[in-house]
């Protein structure tokens, strides 16, 4: 069995008063570093519509800048070929075309997979049954 007690103490005008300042208003560091900073912008300011270069850089999704984003409109299913093409269900971006990569001779399973000569492509693979 546990028992607790309380003591309330009595506390003066002027210290309440300074409590309640201070939980009104958040000190500058709450809101994070880079508030100090206001010319530093830590996302927005690199996307490839300001600068396009950057989606040529090391570790880019894609050279390709589509609607802010870097793409590679030869493999992104949604701007294949182009930016804002998208591919149908079903279909794969191969090339900057859009394909069924199960019923292509020309890309049977995936991009670029041929199936030899007098075969035909069913289901994602070469002259299957």
């Amino acid at each position: 069995m546990a028992l607790t007690t309380s003591l309330a103490l009595p506390v003066s005008s002027a210290e309440s008063d300074e409590r309640s300042t201070a939980a009104a208003t958040p000190p500058l560091l709450s809101r994070g570093i880079y508030s100090l900073f206001p010319q530093y912008h830590p996302r927005g300011s690199m996307t490839c519509d300001n600068v396009p270069r950057v989606c040529r850089a090391s570790g880019s999704p894609g050279p390709d800048c589509c609607r802010k984003q870097c793409v590679n409109v030869m493999t992104d299913n949604q701007n294949c070929g182009q930016c804002g093409k998208k591919c149908w269900f079903g279909q794969t971006c191969c090339g900057g075309s859009c394909v069924n990569v199960m019923y292509d001779p020309k890309n049977c399973g995936g991009c670029n997979k041929r199936c030899t000569k007098g075969c035909f492509c069913q289901f994602g693979m070469c002259s299957y049954a």
